[in-house]
């Protein structure tokens, strides 16, 4: 539902950061909203048994098998590759249950919608189209001897919250999630012109002392016009080049909705992606020929931060807590729909 450098702008549209970034390798960007934006924002209203929820059906990219897990493996294997073992245990919780409500959401739109390119399966692998994921031989080979220690505590988060979810109005939520917000998370809405009632703008305010909160990336004139004509043939950049890219409207959580590029309209995550950006919240500023783009966070900035969750989590609140915290009036329940409090 990261790049993250350890992984993106997926999830359709969403998941580089660095050792600051938790998730891990450039299949994390630490955000997530697995799926198409329009898959992602469709409501389903069918109902999932107990039964089919026991494993999942999984396409490997890399050989273009399907594999048949458990749901417990396939949670840790999702969790290993979007959250840092280091992460609090209260926030690797948290995101196991936001990476079972996005596995549970995906098992019934295949159900009511295949994907061909799935070839029958629930979900793939591809960090760029829905969850990442670590087999035990990649979550080997990114931690080094550091393994066992980091599985072992994994996997004990996961098995403490197998059976729950996210549910809004009885349905499994879009759990989606962003590695580092502005300092006030995104809506759906101002990200995706959606509106999600439970994606709504929620405080995370300890996210400004994340590692990397603030990341200024520089191109040259010629660099930046480059870029920008790429994404906007139909851009004028004959004009002063400090004209070729101007913020013209924020949200209140700070990302830019509207700016232009060459006097184009675009959106701030059409500019994220055509200058490759951490995030969509930026300043820009030129100092001689040189402009300087300075992002605040890093994903879209949409449902649940991590290092917000990890925050929470080191200051005393509970899985549920963050969870509630970041979904907006939504409820935590079990797999097979029924609320469990």
């Amino acid at each position: 539902m990261k790049r993250y450098g350890l992984m993106m702008f997926s999830f359709g549209l969403i998941l580089a950061a660095l050792p600051a970034l938790p998730a891990l390798v450039r299949r994390y960007t630490g955000e997530s909203v697995p799926e198409s934006t329009e898959e992602t924002l469709q409501s389903t209203e069918s109902t999932l048994s107990s039964e089919n929820t026991e494993t999942i059906r999984m396409l490997d990219t890399s050989t273009g098998d399907v594999l048949t897990l458990s749901m417990e493996d396939y949670i840790v294997g999702a969790v290993t590759a979007e959250m840092p073992a280091s992460f609090e245990e209260e926030a690797l919780k948290a995101q196991a249950v936001a990476v079972h409500t996005y596995a549970v959401r995906r098992q019934l739109a295949e159900r009511e919608n295949p994907s061909a390119e799935l070839c029958g399966a629930d979900i793939s692998n591809d960090p760029d189209r829905y969850q990442a994921y670590f087999t035990e031989s990649q979550a080997m080979e990114f931690y080094g001897s550091g393994y066992d220690s980091a599985h072992e505590k994994i996997t004990s988060a996961v098995h403490e919250v197998l059976p729950y979810i996210i549910l809004y109005e009885d349905k499994p939520i879009l759990a989606a999630f962003c590695s580092i917000s502005p300092g006030q998370t995104e809506s759906a809405e101002n990200v995706w012109g959606e509106n999600v009632p439970y994606l709504v703008s929620a405080d995370s305010e300890a996210d400004r002392f994340a590692p990397n909160y603030l990341y200024s990336k520089d191109f040259s004139a010629a660099e930046l016009k480059e870029l920008l004509k790429k994404s906007f043939p139909e851009g004028d950049f004959s004009s002063a080049a400090k004209d070729w890219l101007t913020v013209e409207k924020r949200s209140d959580s700070g990302t830019v909705l509207t700016a232009k590029a060459g006097g184009v309209i675009a959106t701030g995550q059409e500019i994220r992606q055509a200058l490759g950006l951490r995030s969509a919240s930026f300043e820009v500023k030129w100092t001689g020929d040189v402009c300087s783009v300075t992002t605040k966070g890093y994903g879209h900035g949409v449902g649940m931060s991590q290092y917000g969750a990890d925050a929470m989590a080191d200051a005393g609140a509970d899985w549920r807590e963050i969870l509630l915290h970041y979904y907006s009036g939504a409820e935590i329940g079990t797999a097979d729909m029924k609320d469990d409090r």
